[in-house]
Protein backbone atom coordinates (compact mmCIF):
# COMPACT_ATOMS: atom_id res chain seq x y z
CA UNK A 1 0.00 0.00 0.00
CA UNK A 2 1.43 3.24 -0.72
CA UNK A 3 2.53 5.79 1.85
CA UNK A 4 0.32 9.13 2.12
CA UNK A 5 2.09 11.75 0.98
CA UNK A 6 3.79 13.69 3.24
CA UNK A 7 2.62 17.59 4.30
CA UNK A 8 5.08 19.13 2.34
CA UNK A 9 4.69 16.87 -0.89
CA UNK A 10 1.01 17.55 -0.39
CA UNK A 11 1.77 21.50 -0.36
CA UNK A 12 3.88 21.49 -3.67
CA UNK A 13 1.58 19.65 -5.28
CA UNK A 14 -1.41 22.14 -4.51
CA UNK A 15 1.02 25.09 -5.53
CA UNK A 16 1.26 23.09 -8.91
CA UNK A 17 -2.17 22.47 -9.46
CA UNK A 18 -3.06 26.00 -8.43
CA UNK A 19 -0.16 26.83 -11.23
CA UNK A 20 -1.83 24.73 -14.08
CA UNK A 21 -5.29 26.39 -13.38
CA UNK A 22 -3.74 29.42 -13.43
CA UNK A 23 -1.49 29.61 -16.34
CA UNK A 24 -1.98 26.20 -17.86
CA UNK A 25 -4.29 26.95 -21.19
CA UNK A 26 -1.82 30.11 -21.82
CA UNK A 27 1.12 27.26 -21.64
CA UNK A 28 -0.79 24.82 -23.52
CA UNK A 29 -1.11 27.61 -26.50
CA UNK A 30 1.86 28.74 -26.78
CA UNK A 31 3.41 25.29 -27.10
CA UNK A 32 0.61 24.50 -29.70
CA UNK A 33 1.63 27.91 -31.37
CA UNK A 34 5.65 26.58 -31.37
CA UNK A 35 4.73 22.98 -32.74
CA UNK A 36 2.43 24.71 -35.24
CA UNK A 37 5.61 27.35 -36.44
CA UNK A 38 8.04 24.07 -36.48
CA UNK A 39 5.79 22.27 -38.62
CA UNK A 40 4.74 25.16 -40.93
CA UNK A 41 8.65 25.82 -40.75
CA UNK A 42 9.23 22.20 -41.94
CA UNK A 43 6.64 22.08 -45.04
CA UNK A 44 8.02 25.39 -46.06
CA UNK A 45 11.31 24.11 -46.59
CA UNK A 46 9.98 20.35 -47.72
CA UNK A 47 7.90 22.40 -50.26
CA UNK A 48 10.90 25.15 -51.76
CA UNK A 49 12.86 21.91 -52.14
CA UNK A 50 10.05 19.85 -53.59
CA UNK A 51 9.40 22.94 -55.91
CA UNK A 52 13.40 23.40 -56.95
CA UNK A 53 13.51 19.73 -58.09
CA UNK A 54 10.67 20.30 -60.19
CA UNK A 55 11.60 23.51 -61.26
CA UNK A 56 15.49 21.71 -62.28
CA UNK A 57 13.41 19.04 -64.16
CA UNK A 58 11.27 22.14 -66.66
CA UNK A 59 14.98 23.56 -66.74
CA UNK A 60 16.34 20.43 -68.47
CA UNK A 61 13.32 20.15 -70.37
CA UNK A 62 14.18 23.50 -71.98
CA UNK A 63 17.69 22.81 -72.23
CA UNK A 64 17.12 19.59 -74.08
CA UNK A 65 15.18 21.70 -76.28
CA UNK A 66 16.99 24.54 -76.96
CA UNK A 67 20.11 22.58 -77.75
CA UNK A 68 18.15 20.71 -80.61
CA UNK A 69 16.64 24.51 -82.19
CA UNK A 70 13.43 23.83 -80.93
CA UNK A 71 12.57 27.27 -80.34
CA UNK A 72 8.42 26.62 -80.33
CA UNK A 73 8.95 23.70 -77.67
CA UNK A 74 11.33 25.85 -75.36
CA UNK A 75 9.10 28.70 -75.36
CA UNK A 76 6.44 26.36 -74.07
CA UNK A 77 8.27 25.28 -71.45
CA UNK A 78 9.52 28.33 -70.67
CA UNK A 79 6.02 29.58 -69.86
CA UNK A 80 5.11 27.21 -67.92
CA UNK A 81 8.35 27.08 -65.97
CA UNK A 82 7.45 31.07 -65.71
CA UNK A 83 4.03 30.22 -64.44
CA UNK A 84 4.55 27.61 -62.29
CA UNK A 85 7.60 28.53 -60.60
CA UNK A 86 8.62 32.06 -61.58
CA UNK A 87 10.46 32.77 -58.07
CA UNK A 88 13.30 30.10 -59.00
CA UNK A 89 16.96 30.53 -60.21
CA UNK A 90 15.98 28.04 -63.24
CA UNK A 91 12.75 30.31 -64.20
CA UNK A 92 15.34 33.31 -64.84
CA UNK A 93 18.11 31.04 -66.56
CA UNK A 94 15.54 29.68 -68.66
CA UNK A 95 13.38 32.72 -69.98
CA UNK A 96 17.43 33.97 -70.77
CA UNK A 97 18.42 29.84 -72.47
CA UNK A 98 14.90 30.55 -74.74
CA UNK A 99 15.65 34.01 -75.93
CA UNK A 100 18.52 32.63 -77.22
CA UNK A 101 16.66 29.95 -79.30
CA UNK A 102 13.51 32.52 -80.32
CA UNK A 103 16.47 35.39 -81.53
CA UNK A 104 18.38 32.71 -83.35
CA UNK A 105 14.96 31.50 -85.26
CA UNK A 106 13.93 35.23 -86.12
CA UNK A 107 11.37 35.18 -83.52
CA UNK A 108 12.44 38.76 -82.00
CA UNK A 109 9.44 39.82 -80.43
CA UNK A 110 8.92 36.53 -78.19
CA UNK A 111 12.41 36.80 -77.31
CA UNK A 112 12.47 40.35 -76.19
CA UNK A 113 9.34 39.69 -74.32
CA UNK A 114 11.50 36.69 -72.47
CA UNK A 115 14.40 38.99 -71.63
CA UNK A 116 12.54 41.91 -70.40
CA UNK A 117 10.58 38.90 -68.00
CA UNK A 118 13.93 38.58 -66.20
CA UNK A 119 15.19 42.03 -66.77
CA UNK A 120 11.99 42.93 -64.49
CA UNK A 121 11.68 40.09 -62.09
CA UNK A 122 14.72 38.63 -61.69
CA UNK A 123 15.56 39.03 -58.03
CA UNK A 124 19.37 38.91 -59.05
CA UNK A 125 21.24 41.86 -60.20
CA UNK A 126 23.70 39.99 -62.12
CA UNK A 127 20.71 38.63 -63.87
CA UNK A 128 18.60 41.44 -64.57
CA UNK A 129 22.20 43.29 -66.20
CA UNK A 130 22.76 40.22 -68.20
CA UNK A 131 19.25 40.24 -69.47
CA UNK A 132 19.08 44.20 -70.41
CA UNK A 133 22.84 43.95 -72.50
CA UNK A 134 20.94 41.25 -74.66
CA UNK A 135 17.16 43.35 -75.12
CA UNK A 136 19.52 46.11 -76.04
CA UNK A 137 21.15 44.47 -78.64
CA UNK A 138 18.15 42.20 -79.99
CA UNK A 139 16.17 46.39 -79.48
CA UNK A 140 19.51 47.27 -81.70
CA UNK A 141 19.21 44.65 -84.38
CA UNK A 142 15.42 45.26 -84.51
CA UNK A 143 16.62 49.21 -85.09
CA UNK A 144 14.32 50.70 -82.13
CA UNK A 145 17.38 52.61 -81.32
CA UNK A 146 16.01 54.58 -78.68
CA UNK A 147 13.91 51.53 -77.12
CA UNK A 148 17.55 50.36 -76.51
CA UNK A 149 19.05 53.20 -74.85
CA UNK A 150 16.55 52.97 -72.61
CA UNK A 151 16.95 49.57 -71.53
CA UNK A 152 20.79 50.28 -70.61
CA UNK A 153 20.03 53.59 -68.78
CA UNK A 154 19.66 51.92 -65.34
CA UNK A 155 21.30 50.95 -62.23
CA UNK A 156 23.94 47.53 -63.26
CA UNK A 157 26.35 45.88 -61.02
CA UNK A 158 29.37 47.51 -61.35
CA UNK A 159 31.35 44.50 -63.12
CA UNK A 160 28.94 45.09 -65.54
CA UNK A 161 29.66 48.93 -66.16
CA UNK A 162 32.33 48.06 -69.15
CA UNK A 163 29.93 46.00 -71.15
CA UNK A 164 27.22 48.37 -71.10
CA UNK A 165 29.82 51.18 -72.03
CA UNK A 166 30.51 49.30 -75.29
CA UNK A 167 26.96 48.37 -75.85
CA UNK A 168 25.55 51.70 -75.54
CA UNK A 169 28.55 52.52 -78.05
CA UNK A 170 27.25 50.24 -80.09
CA UNK A 171 23.77 51.63 -80.02
CA UNK A 172 24.86 55.15 -79.98
CA UNK A 173 26.88 54.37 -83.42
CA UNK A 174 23.90 53.18 -85.03
CA UNK A 175 22.14 56.32 -84.44
CA UNK A 176 25.01 58.00 -86.17
CA UNK A 177 26.28 59.63 -82.87
CA UNK A 178 29.85 59.11 -83.15
CA UNK A 179 31.56 61.54 -80.91
CA UNK A 180 29.15 59.88 -78.33
CA UNK A 181 29.97 56.58 -79.13
CA UNK A 182 33.55 57.12 -78.87
CA UNK A 183 33.35 58.26 -75.78
CA UNK A 184 30.87 55.07 -74.64
CA UNK A 185 33.75 52.97 -76.06
CA UNK A 186 36.54 54.59 -74.37
CA UNK A 187 34.56 54.14 -71.50
CA UNK A 188 34.55 50.57 -71.99
CA UNK A 189 37.93 49.72 -72.80
CA UNK A 190 39.37 51.73 -69.34
CA UNK A 191 36.73 50.29 -67.65
CA UNK A 192 38.15 46.24 -68.89
CA UNK A 193 40.87 44.97 -67.64
CA UNK A 194 43.92 44.48 -70.21
CA UNK A 195 43.72 40.64 -69.93
CA UNK A 196 40.05 40.23 -71.04
CA UNK A 197 39.83 39.70 -74.49
CA UNK A 198 36.78 41.53 -75.21
CA UNK A 199 39.29 44.29 -74.68
CA UNK A 200 40.74 43.80 -78.06
CA UNK A 201 37.10 44.04 -80.09
CA UNK A 202 36.25 47.32 -78.13
CA UNK A 203 40.10 48.57 -79.58
CA UNK A 204 39.36 47.46 -82.88
CA UNK A 205 36.37 49.63 -82.59
CA UNK A 206 38.01 52.69 -81.68
CA UNK A 207 40.37 52.10 -84.23
CA UNK A 208 37.78 52.27 -86.66
CA UNK A 209 36.75 55.45 -86.03
CA UNK A 210 39.59 56.82 -85.81
CA UNK A 211 40.82 56.47 -82.12
CA UNK A 212 43.05 54.39 -81.56
CA UNK A 213 44.25 53.33 -78.78
CA UNK A 214 47.84 54.62 -78.34
CA UNK A 215 51.00 52.27 -76.29
CA UNK A 216 49.84 53.96 -72.76
CA UNK A 217 46.50 52.35 -72.88
CA UNK A 218 44.83 55.85 -73.55
CA UNK A 219 43.14 56.76 -76.99
CA UNK A 220 43.70 59.22 -79.15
Amino acid sequence: MANPLDLQEQEQLDELKAFWKQYGNAITWALTLALLAFSGWSGWGWWQREQGVKAGAMFEELDKAAAAGDAERAQRVMTDLKERHPGTTYAHQGALLAARVLAEKGRGDDARAALTWVAEQAPDDAYRALARLRLAALLLDAKKHDEALKALDVSMPEEFTALVADRRGDVLLAMKRRDEAVAAYRSAYQGLDDKVDYRRLVEAKLAALGAAVAASGATR
